[in-house]
């Protein structure tokens, strides 16, 4: 196995405990998320093994995504003495991620008390194209002695949920079966609440010339640990190759014996070899960056993090299963329980929708999947239509924690999955730009029509008529800026809404225009009455939007500038905004500090609204007040600062959010990767210095702008049905189709062109 070029590359420093590279060195494959700890799996370290859609409460204070057994344990013994790294002299090192391969690559070479020098190189991979399966492959040579050397695989079970948080600790499930299978073993759990069940079945060899070579195996049960140990007569400077496959079922995937299947899946996998189920993997991979490709020529380190930044976004997706969805932590640790946010359809989608469109397709299926639970949820809370819930797990039921922790560590209330609202207009949203870029007429007739409808229905029970002032408004919110709890017509809010009655509108029009039968089928479906759809007009023309004609600027939410102001100034070590002197991080309610994209998050998504001036403006106003305290938020400032012409912050955002995880500027990436920044990252470059635009007419533009020392930025999408390859230089902008599905309309710099 040979690495791929440095630019492929991103290595770890130094040996030792690491939770930010156990989370940037997680590997998944949109089914399976192993997080990337040491195969010897160090007590300081936080395994995190995860199959996607085994969701369980328990003691929790919310249903979570599941730690579920680890089961890539490995450990070396010399004379029945354990090769400690941790006890040894490190005489060389070296752990690599290969984004265009997939693979986590290990060297150590260990020197112990005695002398002994044992070197150990590897690799393991999660496999794209065995969506089951975990490969390990590791060569030790014992360099200056002979001895017995005892290689012990296990399956470790003592794995919990928020393992060094004592109030939050729990264990999700219960060991119901462990059995010696002679060429394996084989560990079964279920979940305590849902009941979910999941196996994992592993076998463990070592070769020495291609031909296994221990003279002894034994297996023991430990408990929550079963082991397999092969033992080898190892003789100076021989080359012992140690090959480690699991297997991974669960009841999700709607199998009837989960043992069974697991071994009959390991076995047939044996039979494979690892160097074909490498090739196999690799060639997975190769298809997808055929299609993510992109390159920054001229800034190595921009490069290098947007190709880490779509490796795990391409990894992550799981067109398959249309009953799970991306979390915003994805499948790489325990943040946010794993749940499901609008950082999903915001955020993470139009990367799917023009790279996977398949993968988007399931993603937004996903939704409507839980469209019932979601008219539940509005029915309780007193609302018509459909309001999808803040944070999703695998009922579509409300989530959100309703206790947590402010800047301060003191306990808060948490309000955001009683009124953040907004999420419902986010999906509408992400459902009718996926379709106007794929063309999948059958999907928003069968599914996204409805989806539409229904949060629209949500908005125009939730807006209430204010007589006196003539307006319909939207109380008592939460917008994108979470710093500001309980406020009254919030732009970004007010705005989606009225966009989301308009489009629901238009949309049954020409439903029962071009398509009858199916208007005929969602009318009676849904109940729909006659005088619905006219009172969504009435109710988004009378929506009050906060915005002042005499500055141009668009007040966040009604009495916004009346709070104490404040401006950013200072930056720590990351380029991250410092917190002004005299802030009080529990009174952040009574400033203008806004934690994330707001007004600027709406000027990016209806962007075609607005005219220059005021995304100028109001850019301007909202950057000096933003503190980037959620990773969403630097990608929007970074996308639309080329947008206004502020391109020297526009750069400054873009490195903060390619960095996130890499540099771990938010102070959390030990939790999991922030998913959303990914997709805001990916956006940045092709909506922002790629200059990508869908005007009115659905015309494709192109009006890039490049950092000065760029030298060309290279990147490929599909749009309805065409493959297009672009180069853009300072001077040039070059487009070519790969797949030809049909002539293209795009404008380059204005001018229109037909491909």
């Amino acid at each position: 196995m040979k690495l791929s070029e440095k630019n492929w590359l991103i290595e770890q420093e130094s040996f030792g405990v690491s939770h930010r590279y156990e989370t940037c060195f997680a590997l998944t494959n949109g089914y399976i998320g192993i997080r990337g700890i040491n195969e010897e799996v160090f007590c300081d370290e936080i395994p995190g093994t995860f199959i996607a859609g085994i969701f369980d409460k328990d003691t929790a204070q919310v249903t979570e995504l599941v730690n579920l057994p680890n089961p890539i344990g490995l450990r070396i013994y010399v004379n029945r003495e354990y090769l400690n790294p941790l006890k040894c002299e490190i005489l060389e090192f070296k752990r690599v991620l290969d984004l265009k391969q997939g693979l986590l690559f290990r060297k150590l070479r260990l020197k112990d008390e005695k002398g002994r020098i044992t070197s150990i190189e590897g690799f393991r991979f999660v496999s794209m194209k065995n969506k089951n399966l975990i490969v390990q492959k590791y060569n030790v040579v014992c360099e200056n002695y002979s001895a017995v050397l005892n290689v012990e695989s296990f399956i470790d079970a003592n794995t919990m949920n928020s393992k060094d948080t004592p109030n939050d600790r729990v264990k999700h499930y219960e060991v119901e079966d462990k059995k010696d299978c002679k060429s394996c073993i084989f560990l079964g759990i279920t979940t305590k609440d849902k009941r979910y069940k999941a196996g994992i079945a592993s076998s463990t060899e070592v070769l020495l010339d291609s031909q296994k070579c221990y003279f002894n195996r034994f297996v023991k049960d430990l408990g929550s640990v079963i082991t397999e140990n092969l033992e080898v007569e190892a003789k100076e400077g021989k080359s012992y190759e140690i090959v480690k496959l699991s297997v991974l079922v669960s009841s999700r995937e709607k199998v009837d014996d989960i043992f069974k299947s697991s071994t009959s899946k390991l076995e047939r996998t044996k039979e494979l070899g690892v160097e074909r189920l490498l090739s196999e993997h690799i060639e997975e991979y190769d298809k997808l960056w055929d299609v993510s490709k992109l390159e920054v020529i001229g800034d190595e380190v921009a490069d290098r993090s947007l190709k880490f930044n779509v490796f795990h976004l391409l990894s992550m997706a799981n067109p398959e299963d249309e009953h799970v969805s991306l979390g915003a932590k994805g499948l790489h640790g325990e943040g946010y329980k794993g749940h499901i946010f609008w950082d999903t359809e915001i955020f993470m989608l139009p990367f799917y929708i023009y790279t996977n469109p398949k993968a988007a397709r399931s993603m937004l299926m996903y939704r409507y999947n839980l469209l019932d639970a979601a008219r539940e949820n509005a029915r309780k809370n007193g609302y018509k239509g459909a309001q999808f819930p803040w944070e999703s797990a695998d009922t579509g039921q409300e989530e959100t924690p309703k206790w947590g922790y402010d800047y301060l560590g003191k306990p808060v209330r948490i309000w955001t999955g009683d009124i953040e609202y907004h999420i419902s207009a986010d999906i509408a949203f992400a459902v009718l730009e996926y379709v106007r870029a794929t063309d999948d007429i059958e999907f928003l007739l069968n599914y996204g029509v409805e989806i539409v409808i229904e949060t629209a229905r949500f908005w125009a029970s939730i807006c209430k008529y204010n007589e006196e002032k003539d307006r319909y408004e939207i109380n008592d919110v939460i917008g994108p800026d979470e710093f500001h709890e309980h406020c009254n017509n919030n732009a970004y809010t007010n705005y989606l809404a009225k966009w989301n009655l308009e489009k629901a509108f238009e949309l049954l029009t020409r439903l029962e225009k071009n398509y009858p039968s199916h208007f005929e089928r969602l009318v009676k479906k849904i109940n729909l009455s006659e005088d619905e759809p006219l009172n969504w007009l009435k109710v988004a023309s009378k929506i009050y939007i906060p915005y002042h004609p005499e500055t141009k600027l668009i007040e966040q939410f009604e009495g916004y500038f009346n709070l104490k102001d404040f401006v950013i100034e200072e930056y720590d070590s990351n380029n991250m905004p410092v917190w002004p002197k005299g802030v009080e991080l529990d009174r952040l309610n009574d400033y203008q500090l806004i934690k994330q994209a707001d007004v600027v998050m709406l000027l990016y998504l209806l962007g075609d609204q607005f005219d220059e001036e005021v995304i100028k403006i109001n850019y301007d106003y909202y950057e000096k007040r933003t503190m980037h305290k959620s990773s969403l938020s630097p990608s929007i400032y970074a996308l639309m600062g080329v947008r206004a012409g502020e391109t020297k912050r526009a750069y400054i955002n873009f490195m903060r959010t390619a960095l996130t995880d890499l540099e771990d500027n938010q102070g959390n990436t030990a939790l999991g990767i922030h998913a959303a920044s990914l997709g805001g990252t990916w956006q940045a470059l092709i909506f922002g210095f790629g200059g990508l635009k869908v005007e009115k007419d659905d015309v494709l533009s192109v009006n890039p702008w490049l950092p000065e020392k760029w030298e060309a930025l290279k990147f490929s999408i599909w749009w309805k049905g065409n493959l297009l390859d672009f180069v853009i230089t300072q001077e040039n902008v070059e487009v070519k189709k790969r797949v030809d599905k049909s002539k293209v309309k795009i404008k380059v710099r204005g001018k229109e062109v037909v491909l």
